[in-house]
């Protein structure tokens, strides 16, 4: 069996997280051939791979949306677009149902040439001039041109660029890795499965809400276009898994069709961090606080540091250590540190990219402060490790920590997002009580170990790759 797994700004040029899940799942199947189709922001990404690739992967497809073909200037150009075809696009721009078999048929066929070319033809000058008239007459003309032209590009150079054989299309998000998924499914006549970690929707919500760069009356357009590219994954996918319940509620709420979506936890393999669940006896003296993290605006770097000066103040012997990449935005990491410097507090290390085994075993607590996650396999693995958690209220954080599945207890403490006096406070409380701390230490491995482990995940996984090609996946 070939799968093709469809991945966007993760696997394998990030790691962590998404990245961490699909490397897993594909080192555990050595039984299957795996194509990895990789979508990324820039092409100086190109084979900048952050992962040893396994053996069973037998092929890597990598675009990049900054990556345009040279194309010589053809404005104007007169596709013939049927009236179902041009209804299409329309709709793609202006409602809030696209008629994605279409859009389908057409961008995968012949009769488009270049998803360059096709931007700058009359059929789309004319689609564009018809939504104007009809609902942004008060909108000038360019600034709307310009605008959804940059907003469907990316999906346009995805959508004609070329899309592996295989017998299972397995995509890892909504949005453009979830209409490739689509994509591969309509040309192939294939099984599509969709995994939906976060809810990508939401997320890039929240990206266009605090974005400079979109104009107040752009915003709604930019943000119904992604909930567009998320309902065609949904409507098109054959199965939708997701990670825990609330997720699945969200995703019914977005309008995935219920009888569609199945639950599989993540997992991790509990027996790998036995010998790294005690502090060094000879490490010095203090609290080491500990955050494994990738260094990037939605992990929200800025309340942990903040909420680190106010436990400097109480707990005079604590460091912080900010472990994970710094270069994957390179801009926030320099406002992070401006930060350290303004706040005056010491003993903030961000270590880089760095083997978290090597550290973690003297943590006496770790920290999350996201603004969005799905289910953290971060968690799971401080948890295997004994190590009781301070986490934003979260994606799956409090299901996690607080248990969804058996009353065992806390294995941390939950607080709300982007508030640093109430981390602060969660914070100075575990550093003061270290019986508190081995508490919740012990009900986190345990919880991990009986309700989140690899073994389960990978099972689940592999009857349902077995399902989807024997077609038992029809709903």
């Amino acid at each position: 069996m070939k799968i093709c797994i469809i991945a966007e700004g993760s696997y394998p040029y990030v790691t962590g997280g998404v990245s961490s899940w699909i490397q897993t799942l594909i080192t555990n199947m050595p039984e299957y051939e795996f194509i990895i189709y990789a979508i990324g922001a820039e092409k100086k990404a190109k084979g900048k791979f952050k992962y040893k690739l396994p053996s069973n992967i037998v092929h890597i497809e990598e675009i990049f949306f900054d990556d345009f073909p040279d194309e010589e200037e053809k404005w104007g150009h007169v596709y013939h677009l049927t009236m179902e075809e041009r209804e299409a696009f329309k709709s793609l721009l202006d409602s809030n149902d696209p008629d994605w078999n279409t859009l389908l048929s057409v961008l995968s066929g012949d009769k488009i040439d270049s998803a360059i070319h096709f931007l700058k033809s009359k059929d789309f000058f004319d689609i564009v001039h018809e939504i104007c008239l009809e609902k942004y007459d008060q909108v000038p003309f360019t600034e709307m041109f310009w605008s959804l032209r940059s907003m469907i590009l990316p999906l346009f150079l995805c959508m004609k660029h070329p899309v592996p054989k295989a017998d299972l299309y397995h995509s890892v998000s909504t949005g453009y890795a979830g209409i490739i998924g689509s994509l591969g499914k309509h040309f192939y006549k294939k099984p599509f499965i969709l995994t939906e970690h976060g809810i990508y929707t939401r997320e890039r919500e929240e990206e266009i809400i605090k974005a400079r760069w979109v104009k107040g009356y752009f915003k709604d357009l930019w943000i119904q276009y992604f909930y567009n590219l998320s309902n065609g994954a949904y409507s098109l996918a054959d199965q939708v898994i997701t990670l825990f319940q609330r997720n699945k509620e969200i995703q019914v709420e977005l309008g995935c069709p219920i009888k569609k979506i199945s639950i599989i936890p993540n997992g991790v393999n509990a027996e790998d961090f036995l010998h790294i669940s005690k502090r060094e006896s000879g490490e010095s003296k203090g609290i080491n606080i500990g955050a494994i993290v990738r260094v990037v605006p939605i992990k929200d770097i800025k309340t942990m540091i903040q909420s680190f000066a106010l436990v400097k103040e109480e707990i005079k012997d604590a460091k912080f250590y900010i472990m994970g990449p710094i270069e994957e935005d390179e801009e926030y990491y320099e406002e992070c540190i401006q930060l350290v410097e303004n706040l005056k507090v010491k003993d903030v290390i961000f270590t880089g990219e760095v083997n978290v085994k090597d550290y973690i075993k003297n943590m006496d607590v770790l920290v999350l402060s996201s603004i969005s996650e799905g289910q953290p396999l971060v968690l799971l693995e401080g948890m295997a490790c004994k190590k009781p958690f301070v986490a934003t209220d979260v994606g799956n954080c409090r299901g996690i920590l607080m248990g969804e599945q058996d009353d065992l207890g806390r294995a941390g403490v939950v607080v709300p997002v982007m508030q640093y006096v109430e981390m602060s406070r969660a914070i100075i409380q575990l550093c003061r009580d270290e019986k508190l701390r081995e508490k919740m230490g012990a009900v986190g491995k345990e919880r991990v170990i009986g309700f989140y482990s690899k073994k389960q995940f990978i099972e689940q996984y592999q009857q349902l790759y077995k399902d989807m090609v024997n077609n038992k996946w029809l709903v």
